[in-house]
Formats: C-alpha cells, sequence, structure tokens
C-alpha cells in the first residue's frame, strides 16, 4: 500500500504502469473469490482502495500538467 504523498513523486507513466498491474491482480482476486478459492478477503479492499489512489494522482497530475 502505498501513501498519496510517495505516489506524487513518481511519473504519471510509473503511475499507470502500476496501476495496469493492480488491475490484472484485481481480475485475479475476483476470480478466485468467484470460484471460492480466496484467501486473505481484505486483499480486494486494499486493491481497490490503492486502484482509487493512483487513479487520483495521475488525474491531479494531468490537471496540473493541463494548467500550465
Amino acid at each position: 500500500m502505498n501513501k498519496a504523498s510517495e505516489l506524487r513523486g513518481k511519473s504519471v507513466e510509473e503511475l499507470q504502469g502500476e496501476l495496469a498491474d493492480m488491475k490484472k491482480e484485481q481480475f485475479n482476486l475476483r476470480f478466485q473469490q468467484a470460484t471460492n478459492q480466496l484467501e486473505n478477503t481484505a486483499r480486494v479492499r486494499q486493491v481497490r482502495r490503492d486502484i482509487a489512489r493512483h487513479q487520483t494522482v495521475i488525474n491531479e497530475k494531468r490537471a496540473g500538467a493541463a494548467k500550465e
């Protein structure tokens, strides 16, 4: 889990790469949950919040670049 302050130090490309990885993980977790193979159910919530955090920072960076 990354803090938003840590994420702001990264470039948009790095954030998008991590976001893609997390979306794949989210898909795999949903698949495991559907087949009753998921052991750590809290991980679904963590990944969902990390995705939202990454998207927020990406949008902030894009909005900041648009103002300049």
